[in-house]
């Protein structure tokens, strides 16, 4: 799958987001290694530690589904480019090696690819 198609899977989310205190919607599309793609939205919650990132939806979608290898993430919001929080980068470490990829961009046509190790460089497992 190409890294434009990904985006814009991930683009298709951001309606589906719930974001009514914040109001930056965000999508998700994870693609594992056996080619399924798997989408996530931030969903919001009024005590805050419950909201969720549209990166960690993705994930939990899949690994409660069976699938725990990945090959890449697109990652869109309502106001274009937009990057995993500190939770996500370890959250996606844990199920993810250093050549994971993580696609960003304002636009399909502006597309920024990194691996995991450059946006994690000292992320750990147990």
């Amino acid at each position: 799958m190409m890294y434009k198609e990904l985006y814009g899977i991930a683009c298709d989310m951001i309606p589906r987001a719930y974001a009514p205190f914040s109001k930056f919607k965000v999508g998700a599309a994870l693609l594992s290694k056996d080619g399924q793609v798997f989408t996530g939205c931030n969903v919001e919650n009024s005590s805050f530690g419950a909201t969720i990132c549209a990166e960690r939806t993705a994930f939990v979608k899949a690994i409660s589904e069976g699938t725990t290898e990945f090959e890449a993430i697109a990652i869109v919001s309502s106001e274009g480019e937009a990057w995993p929080c500190g939770i996500c980068r370890q959250f996606m470490k844990e199920f993810c090696d250093e050549d994971f990829k993580i696609i960003t961009g304002d636009d399909e046509n502006s597309l920024k690819v990194y691996t995991m190790e450059e946006i994690l460089p000292e992320g750990f497992r147990l």
